[in-house]
């Protein structure tokens, strides 16, 4: 409330219009003036001083550059059978599913995917969600509760941390890639309700978890194994079946499989695998399940054609990671320190986040999309180049991108 007479040393006044009186209202103009998100400003300073800045980029539908930076391993984004697909399911059934699964969300192709993707990966059941993002956090909250522990890998996504935090569950972080840590971490909370959680395939380096140690672990501990085979799917096991089936672990009764439709089915959307009692549980328990509107039919009607697509051609999987192991091998005969791929993910290691952004950049420029990736999307703090190896890439084309790669090359 305004004081109708201040004193500043001999200085009285009872004039509002007093020089300490103009004073003090500017002041409080200024103050009024902040916002709420005036803090974000500094963020921003922040971002911009440690090189971190990201920036949307809108790409126009036809592009001259090669396409080394999307998730689309096996190349079927645009191939016509799955194009056709999805303009044929929005015909057919609109261009949303209007609904979450258990009102109106669910259509006959929805049930579809589901048992033919169960069939393919090996496993009993399978639920599909709008995203592989949703489809981690409804295994993850869903399959445990406010006593339950998870142990996690270090390595693991975005989506799985999140979770693991959503969930309420105590959560025990374990060195990257590490079975006997999972079998100590377990040892020590005998008794408890338990699940291990890790990725397949690593985004970052491309580096496949040991699944068989780390099921034995749980096994020995009577813990499940949640495993997100986003990365797997499509590129390992037999004819793309995925990193579960690889390691003999598909279809058993302590395991369950997440994966998205987004990368090898070149569609949208992601699903949970397992028993038939486990995806019974999450239609009734997981909140992004039920509460989330269902997967776009036009979606649903690509990743089907997808799957159908990669069952008649099983070669495909060899050949993503035939890819994989050329890019590796010419990179590093040229030099560069990349890490030795187990799937479709090839990265190299850039000296600091700047120089990994100058050099994705000079790779546009040069005609070649890459990715970047620099903290804090990546645990170790070490920035790199990603790169997609996908299955219809030529061997001329791949001797274009390691050249533009190398030739780009910032100074270690």
């Amino acid at each position: 409330m305004y004081r109708d007479e201040h004193t500043r040393g001999d200085h009285t006044c009872g004039e509002r219009t007093c020089g300490e009186h103009t004073r003090d209202e500017a002041t409080r103009g200024e103050v009024t003036r902040r916002t709420a998100f005036d803090w974000t400003d500094a963020e921003a300073r922040r971002r911009a001083q440690a090189g971190l800045v990201r920036t949307l980029r809108p790409r126009a539908a036809e592009s001259e550059l090669l396409d080394l930076a999307s998730n689309d391993y096996l190349g079927l984004t645009r191939r016509p059978e799955i194009t056709d697909a999805a303009a044929e399911a929005a015909r057919r059934w609109g261009a949303g599913a209007t609904g979450s699964r258990l009102v109106t969300g669910t259509t006959r192709l929805h049930t579809r995917l589901e048992r033919e993707l169960a069939d393919f990966c090996g496993f009993e059941a399978a639920l599909v969600f709008s995203s592989g993002y949703t489809a981690n956090l409804a295994a993850l909250t869903a399959l445990t509760s406010r006593d339950s522990l998870i142990v996690s890998d270090a390595g693991n996504h975005a989506s799985l941390v999140d979770g693991c935090r959503l969930s309420r569950a105590e959560t025990a972080v374990v060195p990257h890639a590490d079975p006997e840590a999972v079998r100590k971490t377990l040892r020590a909370h005998q008794g408890r309700r338990a699940l291990a959680v890790t990725d397949s395939v690593f985004s970052v380096d491309g580096d496949e978890a040991p699944l068989a140690e780390i099921a034995e672990a749980c096994r020995a501990h009577g813990a499940a194994l949640v495993v997100d085979d986003a990365h797997g799917l499509g590129v390992l096991g037999d004819g793309g079946r995925g990193a579960l089936h690889a390691a003999g672990l598909a279809g058993d009764e302590d395991v369950v499989a997440t994966l998205t439709l987004s990368k090898s089915l070149g569609s949208q959307g992601g699903a949970v695998l397992g028993p038939a009692r486990v995806v019974e549980h999450l239609v009734n328990a997981a909140r992004t399940f039920i509460f989330d509107t269902g997967l776009a039919p036009a979606a649903a009607g690509a990743a089907l054609a997808s799957l159908r697509l990669i069952h008649g051609e099983p070669g495909l999987a060899g050949r993503a990671r035939t890819v994989a192991t050329t890019l590796y091998r010419l990179l590093t005969e040229a030099g560069l320190t990349a890490a030795r791929p187990d799937a479709a993910v090839v990265s190299v290691r850039a000296p600091s986040p700047e120089a990994a952004l100058r050099w994705a950049a000079d790779c546009r420029e040069q005609g070649l999309a890459v990715g970047c990736f620099r903290p804090p999307s990546v645990p170790d703090g070490i920035s790199r180049l990603r790169l997609t190896a996908r299955a219809d890439l030529t061997d001329a084309e791949i001797e274009r991108a390691v050249s533009t790669i190398v030739r780009t090359a910032p100074a270690a």
